[in-house]
């Protein structure tokens, strides 16, 4: 009898597993079922659902290779070929620094004046006055500029062009710190924005000139006040596709 019961606890002991093998089965089939089920989802509610968890402002693009806005096809064009469009700077300027993306802490004749578009031997030179961009001496920038690089990363979302930022300052020397060390923490800075919405490191470079390269004079006030900017280039190779 005795020989009996321990043959029967045995058995039992070992069908023990069996149960638990039917758990994960069970636990593997809800998965794979769940995944079913969100694959067949509308896509535009699997996009509200990630906006609603990570916000709008997590849906940043990473490489900027979609399609381009009818919008910014203008300026895929003077990509291609810089000097060939001189004349429609003015127009640039508008589609990437739209009024809806304009600061209500910036009156417009101030915004008209501290952004200019020149064309570089590189490409198009979006060119921002540190007085839209920091306070007097400041790297981190204003919280107000990410929402005035809004039409700028619109258009990079959807062109793979890559990016130089280059910081510079006027020739008075600084009370805290050398000129080109500002310059160059202005222009990482400045980069971080875009990082942070997500676009790929490798697309962009970064450089601080200090007083170098100056675009206009420095013996007047309003000569200074446009050699202290960041240059935010979009480069082209000169031909199509970048």
């Amino acid at each position: 009898m005795a020989r009996e019961k321990k043959e029967e606890g045995s058995s039992g002991a070992g069908m023990a597993w069996l149960v638990t093998f039917a758990d994960l089965v069970t636990l593997l089939l809800t998965f794979f079922v769940l995944l079913l089920s969100m694959s067949s989802m509308d896509r535009s509610r699997i996009h509200d659902v990630v906006v609603q968890v990570v916000g709008a402002e997590g849906m940043a693009p990473v490489k900027g290779a979609g399609k381009v806005p009818a919008k910014f096809q203008p300026i895929v064009k003077a990509l291609e070929n810089p000097a060939a469009h001189y004349q429609d700077l003015y127009r640039f300027k508008d589609l990437l620094f739209p009024d809806t993306v304009i600061p209500k802490e910036f009156l417009t004749s101030t915004f008209e004046k501290n952004i200019e578009i020149m064309i570089r031997p590189e490409g198009l030179a979006l060119v921002l006055s540190d007085a839209i961009l920091f306070e007097t001496g400041q790297a981190e920038p204003r919280p107000e500029v990410r929402q005035l690089l809004a039409g700028v990363m619109e258009f990079l979302a959807a062109v793979p062009a890559k990016v130089n930022i280059s910081g510079y300052t006027d020739n008075i020397p600084g009370t805290t710190k050398d000129n080109t060390v500002l310059s160059g923490e202005r222009a990482m800075s400045m980069l971080e924005i875009f990082l942070d919405k997500g676009f790929e490191p490798s697309r962009f470079s970064v450089s601080g000139y200090g007083e170098a390269f100056s675009i206009a004079e420095n013996t007047t006030p309003e000569g200074r006040a446009r050699n202290r900017r960041v240059e935010i280039i979009l480069k082209t190779t000169g031909r199509k596709g970048f």
